[in-house]
């Protein structure tokens, strides 16, 4: 079974609080995204294997730690995964950047993909797959089954804001991909929603209804 990581660093949940509150306009709601992003992406890559190299410092030769190992890609779900991704390559400039495209059937909330465009050797990259929310989990698994189909074997999830019902559906779907989680929420309400939740995050994003 998958393991799941939320993430309670003081700052994390600071920033999530001005994320949820339905006053915090679309431009502070992107920033705050942005900088939470970031704060998950330190936490993910902690297990990133290191390598020792040798370098000159203005005072003499060291042995010193560097990044080893594969190459690292970032897939967020669109739309709503978009606002993650800046905050991941602040960190992660040397990162690529792939996309999935899913939308929910309001009649059957069953995630359908409508584009996908990845970079061509995924399956030499560890992938973290960012989407704000895990409410049903259906997008999530979705998207990381369509990664896995087209040869990805190393993946990761990371989202802002979850309920127990996603994630079991994540860990149920995809025993192999870790979860990363700034909070684990109630639950969902009849209309998929999480609860307390944030709202849309699509919506508050990119200031749409």
């Amino acid at each position: 079974m998958s393991k799941v990581f939320e993430m309670n660093h003081p700052l994390i949940q600071h920033k999530l609080s001005l994320i949820r509150d339905k006053d915090t306009g679309a431009k502070e709601f992107r920033e705050l995204v942005k900088e939470v992003s970031m704060l998950l992406a330190y936490e993910v890559t902690r297990d990133l294997p290191l390598e020792e190299v040798e370098i000159e410092t203005p005072i003499c030769m060291a042995k010193t730690k560097m990044l080893a190992g594969r190459k690292l890609g970032i897939i967020p779900i669109l739309r709503a995964g978009l606002g993650m991704v800046d905050g991941f390559l602040n960190l992660l400039p040397a990162a690529k950047v792939g996309h999935v495209g899913l939308y929910r059937d309001p009649e059957t909330l069953e995630p359908v993909e409508y584009y996908c465009k990845l970079p061509t050797d995924i399956n030499e990259r560890d992938l973290i797959v960012v989407d704000p929310m895990l409410a049903t989990g259906g997008s999530a698994s979705a998207a990381i089954q369509f990664l896995k189909d087209r040869g990805a074997t190393s993946i990761k999830f990371v989202c802002l804001i979850g309920c127990p019902e996603g994630v079991s559906a994540v860990q149920k779907a995809h025993p192999d991909v870790d979860i990363y989680i700034a909070a684990i929420d109630e639950k969902l309400n009849d209309h998929a929603y999480i609860v307390p939740g944030l709202g849309d995050a699509g919506d508050r994003l990119f200031g749409t209804k």
